[in-house]
Formats: C-alpha cells, sequence, structure tokens
C-alpha cells in the first residue's frame, strides 16, 4: 500500500509526534454539557501508541455518576418544550453540521496524526477517514430539511399523515479500529434527526472522539447535544446502555459484547442498531481480471492490518486461477514493509498487546493443525518496530470449511483462502459461516456477477471493487454481524419515530 502525497503541515505534525511521542494540547477530560469536566471520581487512564507500545496521553475514567450526568445533559438538549436541539428549525440544523464538516476539513491534519498516533493506522489511512468524516457530516446536513413524512389517502372524511420525530437521547459505543470515522457515521444522522447524543469511544482510541465533540461545539452545536465519556467498557460502557434515559443504542463491536448490549437494552426496551463484524468473502471467479483482483484483495485484508469489520478475510478463488492468483499476491506481500503508523508506509501495527496475542493464537492453532501458512504467521520484528504490536502478513491456504480461521472473525492481516469449482459451490461457501456483513465478488460476467450479489446473504456485496461506496450507501449485517442500517437516509430513520396522525375532518 503506497503513501498518499502530503502537506508540509501534516509532516511536520507527523515529524513532531515521532519525535516527542506525543503532541501537546491533546484533550484528556470528558466533554459534557458543552465543556471539557474531570471525571466524578477523579479516574484516569493511559492512552497507549500500538506502534511502540508506549503511553502517549492520559484521559479521564468515566463510570456511572459521569453516564448519568452526560444522560441529562443530553436530555435537556432534546425536551420537547425547551429543549435548544430539538427546538432548533431544522434547516439551521443542517447548517450547523455544515460548519462541523468545514471544521473538521480546517483540523485534518492534526486529527489525522492523533488518530494514526491512537490507532496504529497508517497516516494517510487516517487522513482519508478523517477526511470522510467530514464528508459524513456534509452529506447529514443536507438531509436535515428533508425528513418528510407521507399523507395516507383514506377518503374525503378524512386526514391522515406521518410525522418522523426525533428518537431521543442515543447512546453510542464506537470501536478501537475506526475511531472517528465510526463516530462520525453514528454523530452525523443522530443530531440530524434531532437527537441528542452521548457517545463512548473505546478505551484504546479515545482522543478523535473528544475533539471532534469540542469542534462541534465551536461550529454552533447547543451543550448537551453531544457529549463523549471516556473509560472503560466494564466501568462507563454499560452503564450507559442501561441508563433507563437512554431511547436508542448504536454499537458497533464483538458479537458477545453485542449480546449483552441487547440484553441491557431489554430492560428498558431501549431500540438498537448492532454492527457486529463479518467474516467476510471475497469470490474470484475464472474469468475475473486478475491483477484487479489481486490489488483488491491485497487491499482488502491488509489495510488497517485487517482490522476492519468489513476486511475481505475469506479469499474464495476458482480453482483455474488459485495458484497463478495467489503466486501473484505473495510478491505483493512480500514487498510490503511494516512500520509505525506516522511513518505512512507499508502496514501498522495491531491495536494493542491484547489483539497482538489473539491474532498469534489463531495462526499457531492453525500451524499446530497441519494448515499451510504460505508467508508471514509470526510476530514481525526488525528496526523501527520493538515495542510495537506488529504482526506479519499472513495467508493460509486451502481451508476445509469447518476450519475456525474459515468460521471466526480473527481481526487481523490473516487472509484464508478457499477453492472452488462451480459458482454454485462458490456462493455454498460464501455463506457458509453465521456472519452475513459483506462479501466481494470480481468477474466479467455481468450477469453472473447479480446472480451471485442475490444469493450471496449479506448486507452489502461489492462488485469488481472491495469498499466500493461510501457514506451514501447504507451499510450494516444480518446473522450475527447483527442488524439495522448505518450510512445513507437509512441511518437517519433509524434515529426517528415514526408517528401517524389520523383525523375525520
Amino acid at each position: 500500500m503506497s503513501s498518499a502525497p502530503q502537506s508540509a503541515t501534516l509532516r511536520a505534525l507527523a515529524d513532531e509526534a515521532l519525535a516527542h511521542g506525543t503532541l501537546p494540547g491533546l484533550p484528556a477530560r470528558h466533554f459534557i454539557d458543552g465543556q471539557f469536566c474531570s471525571s466524578a471520581q477523579g479516574g484516569r487512564m493511559v492512552v497507549l501508541d500500538p506502534g511502540t507500545g508506549r503511553d502517549f496521553a492520559e484521559v479521564a475514567a468515566g463510570d456511572a455518576e459521569d453516564v448519568d450526568r452526560a444522560v441529562r445533559s443530553a436530555r435537556a438538549a432534546v425536551d420537547a418544550r425547551a429543549g435548544p436541539w430539538r427546538r432548533l428549525l431544522p434547516a439551521e440544523r443542517g447548517r450547523v453540521l455544515q460548519r462541523a464538516a468545514e471544521r473538521i476539513r480546517a483540523g485534518a491534519e492534526r486529527l489525522a496524526v492523533v488518530e494514526s498516533l491512537d490507532s496504529g493506522k497508517r497516516l494517510s489511512e487516517a487522513l482519508g477517514d478523517v477526511l470522510g468524516a467530514a464528508r459524513c457530516f456534509e452529506y447529514y446536513a443536507g438531509t436535515c430539511d428533508k425528513l418528510q413524512g407521507d399523507t395516507i389517502p383514506l377518503g374525503p372524511d378524512h386526514l391522515a399523515y406521518t410525522v418522523h420525530e426525533p428518537a431521543g437521547v442515543a447512546a453510542q459505543i464506537v470501536p478501537w479500529n475506526y475511531p472517528i470515522s465510526t463516530a462520525a457515521r453514528g454523530l452525523a444522522p443522530a443530531l440530524a434527526a434531532g437527537c441528542a447524543v452521548v457517545l463512548k469511544p473505546a478505551e484504546q482510541t479515545p482522543l478523535s472522539a473528544l475533539m471532534l465533540a469540542a469542534l462541534l461545539h465551536e461550529a454552533g452545536l447547543p451543550a448537551g447535544a453531544c457529549n463523549v465519556i471516556t473509560g472503560t467498557g466494564a466501568a462507563a460502557g454499560a452503564p450507559l446502555v442501561a441508563h433507563a434515559g437512554v431511547d436508542h443504542i448504536t454499537f458497533t463491536g464483538s458479537v458477545a459484547t453485542g449480546q449483552a448490549v441487547m440484553r441491557a437494552a431489554a430492560t428498558h426496551v431501549t431500540r438498537v442498531v448492532l454492527e457486529l463484524g463479518g467474516k467476510s468473502p471475497v469470490v474470484v471467479l475464472p474469468d475475473a481480471d486478475v491483477d484487479t483482483a489481486v490489488d483488491n484483495v491485497f487491499g482488502a485484508i491488509f489495510e488497517n492490518a485487517g482490522q476492519i469489520c468489513s476486511a475481505g478475510s475469506r479469499l474464495l478463488v476458482a480453482r483455474s486461477l488459485h495458484e497463478a492468483l495467489l503466486t501473484r499476491l505473495l510478491d505483493k506481500i512480500a514487498a510490503l514493509p511494516l512500520a509505525h503508523g506516522l511513518r505512512d508506509t507499508g502496514m501498522g501495527p495491531l491495536n494493542s498487546a491484547v489483539q497482538l496475542q489473539r491474532v498469534g493464537a489463531f495462526v499457531q492453532r492453525a500451524r499446530e493443525r497441519g494448515v499451510a501458512v504460505r508467508c508471514g504467521g509470526r510476530r514481525a520484528a526488525g528496526a523501527g518496530l520493538d515495542g510495537g504490536f506488529f504482526y506479519e502478513p499472513t495467508v493460509l491456504d486451502r481451508l476445509a470449511s469447518q476450519d475456525e480461521c474459515v468460521q471466526e472473525e480473527i481481526f487481523g492481516p490473516v487472509l484464508a483462502v478457499q477453492v472452488f469449482d462451480t459458482p454454485q459451490e462458490a456462493i455454498a461457501l460464501a455463506n457458509g459461516t453465521r456472519y452475513a456483513l459483506v462479501a466481494g465478488v470480481f468477474t466479467k460476467d455481468f450477469s453472473l456477477a447479480h446472480r451471485l450479489a442475490r444469493e450471496i446473504d449479506a448486507g452489502q456485496v461489492y462488485i469488481n471493487e472491495y469498499f466500493a461506496g461510501g457514506i451514501e450507501v447504507p451499510f450494516g449485517g444480518n446473522r450475527s454481524s447483527g442488524f439495522g442500517r448505518e450510512k445513507g437516509l437509512a441511518a437517519v430513520r433509524s434515529y426517528c419515530k415514526l408517528k401517524s396522525v389520523a383525523a375525520r375532518v
């Protein structure tokens, strides 16, 4: 993966962070009711740089008391009678979101460096995430005054219509792999719908969410409309999703934690949208352009070191192409360097020591089972990698359908390869796990591509370009990948309550 051209400002900020291990002026407290504030109990926690394994920041460690303070602030912002965000005209809400997009773009270089330090991802990837967040606010700014209802024809003696009302207070639990992207894709549609948000970023990556909340406030968002609580999942996340004052929960994370969120939400019958990950197949049919397929398979699994819920972690390749495609892929992998994310070359580290151990354990068990490890398979070492959580890009070949590396989400740079002989067999393999988030299909036969898109169970199917689309395209999964949709117009509607009114006239 090549690096993109960088501005002098971006490079200077990255060099400063590399030289000093951090940047000055990073946020260190919760953002509640329009201002930064300390934890009620004074708790603190450190934030690690995955590229060095050393701490570079410290933030507040919140608990149930901080969560309650944030939820109460959010409730006041959307009170039906006096809430400043609820009472604002929809067009003016859109102007606030548009100003937020402009401020994100204006501060993109600093946000990108902090995101790279925090998550470990390459600087170019981090900058793309930041600009994508700006586009997200820009897109939803245009929806605020277009949430129109319907009239329902009941005949001349009745008037019936529907109204979209904001759900109320939305709790959002954001994962560590795409901190600013996931925060933006939840915040922007929730705010566009007129909701207020209490956001809990992952404890590993809290900084960009705090910076984003401050930018929103500067853009004119009223106090309480966006609150950010930092802390662990147990101390801050669990009280948030269990809070009686929360009307809607959007959670992105593991299946096990998503199940716990659903159980907590059931207590108060709280609405839930879950995005729980995947084991997504990339299907390469015999007539596919091999160079295009190789480039896309490579990016689908090694971008962000494979730490993507929608990563193309399973390669399903036609038997006639298997060895030729794999040879080109392995050559491309051999030229992939590993480096600190701020150096913006090759592939960065995994996010944490825990994730490094998890990925390594999957591959070690595969090796012990006799699985063919075509490349990688070890913790990476070498100049510039000491202390960081680096793992070699890995390819496991010709796996059986029930192998755990086919069935389980590894969430790292590990590609599981399977071989098929017919399109119907490819469909069966693609549908052969409990996950159903996304899928990729590579073929020159457009009719066959759309047949596979119809028959593969997935929330989104990419044809001849993995990760195609953007904020405009609804995203979400089926089965163990969750339910509900984010992005697109579907996301705004998920933060609305539909009210029907019928009257005799």
